[in-house]
C-alpha cells in the first residue's frame, strides 16, 4: 500500500495536533494550579483598607496585605502573605479579573522569616474603568496545595 503526500501531511497534522494537546495538559497546572484545599476569606474584608485573613480547613491561619492602599493599577504593589499552623515550600499570589481576562499575573514570593512572604507585583488598567479583581494565595506545602481567593475593586 502507497501513502500519497496528502496522507502524510494529514497524518502529520493530526500528530501535532495530539503533541500539542498533550504539552498544553502536561503545562495547564502552571497555568491554572488545581487546589487540594480550598480555603474562605474572611466576609466584609476590604483589601483597599486592611489585611484579610482565612482560616484554613485543615487548621492554621493566612493572612494577605496589599500595599499602597487603596490598590493603585500600574504601580508596584507590595504583596505579602502571613501564615500561621502550616509549614509551606512555596507562596504564590494569582491575580486575575473577575469578570474580564486581564492576562496572566502570578508572582512567586520570598520568605522573609518567620511564617511572612512577600513580592511585588502590578495590576494593568481595565478599559472598563472598574474591575473586581480575586487575588488567590496559592500555598503549597509537602501534603498539599491550598488556594484562598480574596475579592477586591479598583477603579472608580
Amino acid at each position: 500500500m502507497k501513502i500519497g503526500k496528502s496522507q502524510l501531511i494529514n497524518l502529520a497534522m493530526i500528530v501535532a495536533l495530539a503533541a500539542i494537546a498533550l504539552i498544553g495538559h502536561q503545562l495547564s497546572p502552571l497555568l491554572l494550579p488545581k487546589a487540594d484545599v480550598t480555603g474562605t476569606a474572611e466576609p466584609g474584608c476590604d483589601l483597599q483598607r486592611r489585611a484579610c485573613s482565612a482560616a484554613l480547613p485543615q487548621g492554621g491561619r493566612l493572612e494577605l496585605s496589599i500595599t499602597p492602599r487603596p490598590i493603585p493599577l500600574l504601580q508596584a504593589l507590595r504583596v505579602e502573605v502571613t501564615v500561621s499552623g502550616i509549614e509551606p515550600r512555596k507562596i504564590e499570589v494569582d491575580f486575575a479579573g473577575e469578570s474580564m481576562n486581564m492576562g496572566f499575573n502570578r508572582s512567586v514570593l520570598t520568605a522573609t522569616g518567620a511564617g511572612r512572604h512577600a513580592g511585588e507585583t502590578s495590576l494593568p488598567v481595565c478599559v472598563s474603568g472598574r474591575m473586581t479583581w480575586v487575588a488567590t494565595v496559592v500555598v503549597e506545602t509537602d501534603r498539599q496545595r491550598i488556594a484562598v481567593p480574596f475579592r477586591f475593586d479598583t477603579g472608580h
